[in-house]
Formats: structure tokens, C-alpha cells, sequence
């Protein structure tokens, strides 16, 4: 997959480019670090309060002098009182901590989201052609998830209950800092033992992000192909197919889990091992300490394991976010489409030339286009007919710069093609293609789509009409404001084309290009919208995709493609009268013998 060839990348760096997007946030991200060490300075607090409180058990007349606004308190009043403020500067820094990185990490989100989605949308097309969809829609929603717990679980367990670490052991030296070096000892233990956990970590979440692409994208490719699926018997392959993603995605986990299992366990070990020592040197060691001195210290070393535990566990969170980062910033540093052109024109006349043309797709060295030339004058209808694999639909992306062509040249009214801006270029030409695409929105809503959104209903009508698709959208429940489903799913094959047909007649654009778009048509659509074309085309330069025939008969140049080459080109007549490839292609179609030599 994808992800398998990512380049290791150092997780400090990853990490420190992830915070930046915490610059917008940092006013708010400091509050939240105050709130913390609020939280954390009130750890040790309590130990003090245990302290006062055996103090109390053993001279019950004793003062405290931590109260300053009151003054001397006796422990019996002071002890609760002293409990209740701790608990509400606990609860301050609590609110302040959560509330404040919750902001921050969900705008951390937000932004992240919108960086990737703007990326994608911007992306060349050899790049769909080399990442299936499952795995695009699984680094949007559950590798930024992943991230998410770096960027606020993590952030949150790393300030609060370092803090709280820092401030017990500072309390501890306080205390006794010949017992409390023996606690340090540990320290490159855990150290040594967070580091391997985290390798394994990382290289897990790799393997459960890649699982949950292919999970996604047999879930998506069943949903988008139901109909395949439940005409041909698919069922049992699919739940088959999804099960196997499943059980891979919940082996991936499973082993995550075991590794983490395994840690905790295992610090947990080591530090309270480090406990145990504690304890005996506290019993050995005592000296003239009061018990109040030894069960505060006892119970604040006791309260380091916790966020030490935490602490270490937070390694395999924030593995997962840098592993799920590292795959976003993959796709964020993808070159964008190139757009190197600086020509914008307000008009054009479509004059189309095309120049000794070859192409071949990206990380392929099959030749799919060979030494094409041509030439379409404004108004008229160039129509390309061949078999399938003949480089047809090729040519037709190349025109709109979809790919770049390797030699050869492509000129708009005479200046080539790379020299436009690629938003001026495809303003000036409208497509048609006959896999239809439309969006779960009202039918005026994917009519006037795009640049097209705000103009006039009586445009959006008009456009309609000309279409052939105004009399059955008067015929939907609420009109143009019907909502059509994904991928209008409410309409029939042809009613969805004559829908992409009237936007492209409602773009107005000099440049058209059907590719195949009259192929799902019924008879008596096929009429209607061969007029549609007709007046659609007029005054345009038009190319044609054409698979029927009957539809291109009227057609000022036929340009006949095979493996890449234009082997035959003109009028209908004139290829019929030639008894060659169209003648051909034409009896077949219309199971006609072809002409005699």
C-alpha cells in the first residue's frame, strides 16, 4: 500500500511539525498549560494535608502556619480547611487544562482536515490513478483521529502528570534527598523500556492504519457497486472479502494491545520494585523524623508511579498519531497540479490545433498517443470513434490538461495549452463524460454547479430545456429543488446525462467535450438530445467521443483512432466511401456489409 513506502521519517521532527499548527492556538494553548500546573502543584499538596492530619492523630493541640490569611489554625479545623482548597485549585487548573487544550486540539483538527481535503482536491489525476479512494477517505477520517489523541490525549497526560512527576519529586528532595536519588536510579530503565515500546508502537499503527484503508475500501467499492453486487451473486464474495479486512485490521489491534499489555505490566514491575526498596531504607532509616514527615513522604513517593505509569503509556498514543501525522504530511507535501501557465484570456474562439502528439501515463512506457495531429476550427464538431483502448478519451483529457503531454503541442486560439492558467483553461471548456457525476443535492443545485452556483433559475432552466431534461425534472416531487440522492441515484442513466449535458450548456464555454455521453441513452432520448447537441454546439468548437455512430453522422470531421494513431479522418460519407476502419466499425454497428472495393 501507500503507506508501506513512506520514507522513515525522525519522530521528533514529525512531532514538532504537527505543534505547528498550534501557532493560531498558542494564546489558548498557554492557558491550558497554566491550568495544568495548577492541577499538578496540587499533587504534593496532598501529602502535605496527610502530613498535618497524622501530625494531628499524635498532638491534636498542634497549629499549622500554612493558612497565612487565617494565621495559626489548629490542625483539627485547619486540616479540612487546608483539604477544601486544595481541591478547589485542583478543580481550577482541571477546568482550565481540559477545556482550553480541548479547543486547541479540536482546532488542531479542524485545520489538519481542511489542509488534507484541500490538498486532495488539488492533487494531479495520476495520483488518483495510484491511491484507491478507501485509503484517501481513511487518512481523513481515521488517521486524523489517531492524530487527535497526540495532539490532546497525549499533549494533556505529558503536561499534567509530568508537572505532577516534577512536582512530587521536587517535594520528595525537600524531603529527603539521600531516599529520593535511589527513585532517580530507575529513571534510564524506564527510559531504555519507553523507547523500544515506542519503535514497536509506531511500526503497529503503520500496519492497523494500512488494514483500516482496505477496510474502508471494500466497505466503499460494496456501497457504490450494491447493484453489481446483488445482480451477479456477490453477497457471499463481499462479506467475505470484508470479513478477511476485518479480521486483518483486528489481528493489527490485537497486537498493539499484546504490546501494550506487556509494558505496563512490566514498568509497573520496576517501579514498584524501586517502591519496595523505598519503603525498606524509609523503616531502616529513620532517624529523628516524625511520623507525619515519614507517611507524607511514603505517600507522595507513592503517588509517582501513577503518572509515571501514564507517562509511559502515552508512547504508544502518541505513536499513533505521529504514524497517522507521518502519512498526512505525505499527501501534504505532494506536488499540486503543475500550473505554470501565466496567459489568462477573458474570451477565446476555440480554435483547437493539435501537433504532433505523444503521451504516455505516468510510470508507464507504453505509448498511448503516437503522432497526433489535427485541427478543429470554432464552431465546428470533431468527432473521435475507434475501439476501445484506441487513446480516444485520452486525447480528450489531455485537452483540459488533466495529464501533461510529454511532446508535441496542444494550442488553444495558438498559444499552447501549459501556457494558460489551469482555472482560465478549464473555464473556457465544458465536459461530458459517460460516467455521470452528481451530488446528493437539488437538481438546480448540480445544474448550475461550481463557478455556475448563484446564476439565474431562468438560466438554469433555459439550459435545461435546451438539454431535453427540463419536462421530466417538472415531473420530480418538488421540481428543480428535488433532492436527486448520491450520485442521483433517483434518476434514470439518461435523465442523470441530460442533467450533465445542461450544465455544460449552462457553462456557455467556446471548447465541448462528449465523452460517450449519448451511450446510456434510450431511442427517443438519443433524438432529443442529438438535437440538444446541435444547438449546444453551434458557434462551439465540439469534440465527440462517439460510441453510437448515429450520432456523429453530422459531424464536419471524423478523425479514426487505432492504438494510439489517426488512421482515417473525414466527413461520414467520405469514411464510408474509403471502406476502411469506419466502414467497418460502421457495419458493425448497424450490421451492414461493408461497401465493395
Amino acid at each position: 500500500m501507500a503507506q508501506n513506502g513512506l520514507p522513515q521519517v525522525s519522530s521528533l521532527k514529525i512531532y514538532f511539525r504537527l505543534l505547528g499548527y498550534l501557532r493560531p492556538l498558542i494564546g489558548l494553548f498557554a492557558i491550558s498549560l497554566v491550568g495544568y500546573v495548577i492541577f499538578a502543584s496540587s499533587q504534593p499538596m496532598m501529602a502535605v494535608v496527610l502530613k498535618y492530619f497524622v501530625d494531628g492523630l499524635t498532638t491534636p493541640e498542634a497549629t499549622t502556619h500554612v493558612l497565612p490569611v487565617i494565621g495559626n489554625v489548629e490542625l483539627t479545623y485547619g486540616v479540612p480547611i487546608l483539604l477544601v482548597i486544595i481541591i478547589t485549585w485542583q478543580g481550577l487548573g482541571s477546568f482550565l487544562g481540559n477545556y482550553y487544550l480541548a479547543r486547541v486540539s479540536l482546532g488542531l483538527i479542524h485545520d489538519l482536515r481542511r489542509a488534507l481535503f484541500d490538498s486532495l482536491i488539488h492533487l494531479p489525476n495520476s495520483y488518483f490513478d495510484h491511491h484507491n479512494s478507501g485509503h484517501l477517505i481513511s487518512r481523513i477520517t481515521y488517521n486524523v483521529t489517531m492524530v487527535t489523541g497526540a495532539a490532546t490525549e497525549a499533549i494533556k497526560v505529558v503536561i499534567r502528570e509530568g508537572m505532577t512527576v516534577v512536582f512530587l519529586f521536587g517535594y520528595l528532595l525537600w524531603m529527603n534527598w539521600k531516599l529520593t536519588l535511589v527513585m532517580v536510579a530507575i529513571l534510564p530503565v524506564i527510559g531504555l523500556m519507553v523507547k523500544k515500546a515506542s519503535q514497536r508502537f509506531r511500526k503497529q499503527s503503520k500496519k492497523i492504519q494500512v488494514a483500516m484503508g482496505d477496510l474502508t475500501h471494500v466497505a466503499s467499492e460494496t456501497i457504490q457497486g450494491y447493484r453489481v453486487v446483488r445482480s451477479f451473486g456477490g453477497e457471499d464474495y463481499e462479506s467475505d472479502r470484508f470479513r478477511k479486512a476485518s479480521e486483518d485490521n483486528m489481528a493489527k489491534q490485537l497486537r498493539m494491545v499484546k504490546t501494550s499489555a506487556t509494558f505496563t505490566p512490566a514498568l509497573q514491575f520496576v517501579t514498584f520494585t524501586t517502591m519496595a526498596v523505598i519503603l525498606f531504607l524509609v523503616l531502616l532509616l529513620r532517624g529523628d523524623a516524625s511520623v507525619g514527615d515519614l507517611v507524607s513522604y511514603i505517600t507522595a513517593a507513592g503517588m509517582l508511579p501513577k503518572p509515571i505509569r501514564q507517562l509511559s503509556e502515552v508512547s504508544s498514543t502518541i505513536q499513533k498519531g505521529l504514524a497517522g501525522a507521518e502519512s498526512i504530511f505525505a499527501q501534504l507535501d505532494e506536488a499540486p497540479e503543475q500550473n505554470k501557465g501565466t496567459i489568462e484570456r477573458e474570451d477565446i474562439s476555440g480554435h483547437i490545433e493539435v501537433r504532433n502528439l505523444r503521451f504516455h501515463y505516468p510510470g508507464s512506457k507504453q505509448c498511448v498517443l503516437n503522432d497526433v495531429s489535427f485541427t478543429a476550427e470554432p464552431g465546428q464538431m470533431v468527432a473521435l470513434v475507434g475501439r476501445s483502448g484506441s487513446g480516444k478519451s485520452t486525447l480528450a483529457n489531455l485537452i483540459p490538461r488533466f495529464y501533461h503531454h510529454g511532446e508535441g503541442n496542444i494550442l488553444l486560439d495558438g498559444v499552447d495549452i501549459e501556457d494558460y492558467t489551469l482555472r482560465n483553461l478549464r473555464r473556457h471548456i465544458a465536459i461530458v463524460t459517460q460516467q455521470v457525476t452528481l451530488f446528493n443535492d437539488t437538481v438546480a443545485a448540480n445544474i448550475a454547479y461550481g463557478d455556475l452556483a448563484g446564476l439565474p433559475r431562468e438560466q438554469i432552466e433555459q439550459a435545461a430545456r435546451t438539454a431535453y431534461a427540463h419536462e421530466f425534472i417538472e415531473r420530480l416531487p418538488q421540481g428543480y429543488d428535488t433532492l436527486i440522492g448520491e450520485n442521483g441515484v433517483m434518476l434514470s442513466g439518461g435523465q442523470r446525462q441530460r442533467l450533465a449535458i445542461a450544465r455544460a450548456i449552462l457553462k456557455n464555454a467556446p471548447v465541448l467535450i462528449f465523452d460517450e455521453a449519448t451511450s446510456a441513452l434510450d431511442t427517443e432520448s438519443e433524438r432529443h438530445i442529438q438535437v440538444a447537441l446541435e444547438r449546444a454546439t453551434a458557434n462551439r468548437t465540439t469534440i465527440v467521443i462517439a460510441h453510437r455512430l448515429s450520432t456523429i453522422e453530422k459531424a464536419d470531421q471524423i478523425l479514426v483512432m487505432d492504438q494510439g494513431r489517426i488512421v482515417e479522418r473525414g466527413t461520414h460519407l467520405q469514411l464510408l466511401a474509403q471502406n476502411g476502419h469506419y466502414a467497418r466499425l460502421h457495419a458493425m454497428q448497424f450490421q451492414e456489409p461493408p461497401l465493395s472495393a
